[in-house]
């Protein structure tokens, strides 16, 4: 059996991966005739107290075991000539639940909105330009989906969805670092993630899937309340055995469309706030007790939550070593995000503060029924399109000058490229969401003391959470109640948040599709 060993370790000892397996193989007492190899399989930073460590896991391999011990075993065959089914979207949930079908012997059909993710790239740095906005191919839209340029985070915590190691492993395989593998909190990065999902392109394709670029679902193609195919903006219908939705939190047009059939709709609660930036160096300084960061610590992190007149009020997508990034959508709004690259080597470090939307928050909106958190989310980022009228520019204020309720005369530098303008962002962010932000910058400067400060800056608006509707579906099968053979997926359906968990959703909603297949036969 392989041995294994704990370390703690200096930030410098842990930076050389050598070093680490050697001092885990001295450790372990393995003798050099008996050794195969070594591979760390678990690593976190500690930084609670002033002395920082890393705490590190290594399994010492003896000559003749099998090394792929924890490995999961991907068989991917041809299905060009197999029965086809219909995935509505190309981001995670959906690339995920294609791979999972070629397995499980069915043909994929990926239908995509947007562009590949190599064409895709120019739309994006036309955006960050502050030029024109392509409603169909930008941060949110495209081959990868939002994930792809808003940072490529892989850690989750829904860890009873499904297994998160075949995700990681199925990303490693198609060009993902070694480090997803082991990392606490692994991350891949928004310069490398597009070629692991070029990757993933290629090997759907080898199999005999399909991809159709370009191509908006305008209708589903419904008969005696069974989902046959789906028919797209140009008039061509495509069908199959079953349709995988997997459009993402950002698809409004989706909504309206199966409101619209008379497919059932679920209001859920969100959450919408501000992207908060500071230098890095404060970051560092507040996280590591006044320790230089220097070569061996990597940018530090955070996250934090606090509760404000009965609303969750906490950080969202910690961006270490990153940029803010213009997140909108349609023309006319104003949406921000956060991403890293995969060094994280910026100056800023940027987050999302965010404040809890109840359904009982949205009485103004009730006529809307099921889209009124929708309906909302739309007006707020239209709200702050008002505020600058600019393209994709977006309205910012010092931090310290919205916590005291002052217009900011200047702003600091900032990583978001488009630019942006001052504006009282205290008196027209809605009331119940600006209080409670304010009170929660000030919570959370008790806990790091040093962060409510006007070195840090806010942009508005962060509102791309989750998504504020939900397409139910059923407990056991993950098919919609009412509609048979549709099966709602990922962050966009409200049964995901993130990369790793769409794409467990992804794969769980092809294991369903095939189960129902062979209750069918």
């Amino acid at each position: 059996m392989p041995v294994d060993v704990s370390l703690v370790l200096s930030p410098q000892q842990a930076s050389d991966t050598n070093k680490v397996l050697n001092i885990a193989i001295s450790k372990s007492g393995v003798k050099p005739h008996q050794l195969q190899t070594a591979v760390i399989i678990r690593k976190s930073i500690d930084a609670r107290r002033g002395k920082i460590s890393f705490n590190l896991g290594v399994r010492v391999f003896l000559k003749g075991e099998n090394l792929a011990i924890d490995s999961p075993v991907f068989c991917y065959s041809n299905v060009s000539t197999k029965p086809e089914v219909i995935i509505v979207g190309a981001g995670p949930a959906g690339l995920f639940a294609a791979l999972r079908l070629i397995e499980l012997g069915y043909k994929p059909i990926i239908i995509e909105r947007g562009k590949d993710v190599s064409t895709r790239k120019r739309d994006v740095a036309s955006l960050n330009r502050n030029l024109e906005l392509n409603s169909d191919s930008n941060f949110a839209f495209g081959e990868g989906g939002a994930g792809t340029f808003s940072d490529g985070k892989l850690y989750t915590r829904s860890r009873k969805r499904g297994d998160i190691n075949r995700i990681l492993h199925a990303l490693h395989e198609h060009g993902a670092q070694d480090e997803i593998l082991y990392e606490a909190h692994p991350h891949i990065g928004t310069n490398v993630l597009p070629r692991v999902i070029t990757s993933i392109r290629k090997t759907i394709e080898d199999c005999g899937g399909l991809f159709i670029f370009n191509a908006r679902v305008d209708e589903l193609i419904l008969s005696s309340g069974e989902a046959r195919g789906v028919k797209l903006s140009d008039g061509q219908t495509i069908t199959g055995k079953g349709v995988i939705l997997a459009t993402g939190h950002s698809a409004r047009e989706v909504y309206f469309m199966l409101q619209r059939q008379g497919v059932l709709l679920e209001a859920k609660p969100f959450a919408v706030g501000v992207r908060v930036e500071h230098p890095q160096s404060l970051i560092d300084q507040i996280q590591y007790h006044g320790t230089a960061r220097g070569q061996f610590l990597p940018a530090a992190t955070y996250a934090l939550t606090s509760q404000v007149d009965g609303r969750g009020v906490y950080s969202f997508c910690m961006c270490p070593g990153g940029h803010i990034v213009p997140a909108a959508s349609h023309v006319g709004e104003v949406v921000v995000n956060g991403m890293s690259p995969s060094s994280r080597n910026s100056q800023w470090a940027n987050s999302g503060i965010v404040v809890e939307v109840q359904l009982s928050d949205l009485k103004d909106f009730a006529n809307h029924n099921q889209l009124a958190g929708l309906v909302f989310q739309q007006q707020l980022e239209q709200l702050a399109y008002s505020q600058v009228a600019n393209g994709v520019k977006a309205p910012a204020q010092r931090l310290g000058d919205f916590v005291k309720g002052v217009t900011s005369s200047n702003l600091p530098s900032c990583s978001y490229h488009p630019g942006i303008i001052s504006t009282p962002m205290h008196k027209w962010l809605p009331q119940g969401i600006s209080s409670r932000l304010r009170e929660g910058f000030t919570q959370f400067d008790a806990k790091m003391k040093g962060f409510l400060t006007n070195e840090a800056i806010i942009l508005g608006v962060e509102s791309r959470t989750s998504s504020p509707v939900r397409i139910p579906r059923d407990f056991e099968t993950l098919q919609h109640p009412s509609v048979k053979g549709l099966f709602p997926c990922g962050e966009g359906a409200g049964y995901a948040g993130g990369i790793v968990s769409s794409a467990i959703d992804g794969e769980r909603c092809a294991e369903a599709f095939a189960r129902s297949i062979s209750k069918r036969d």
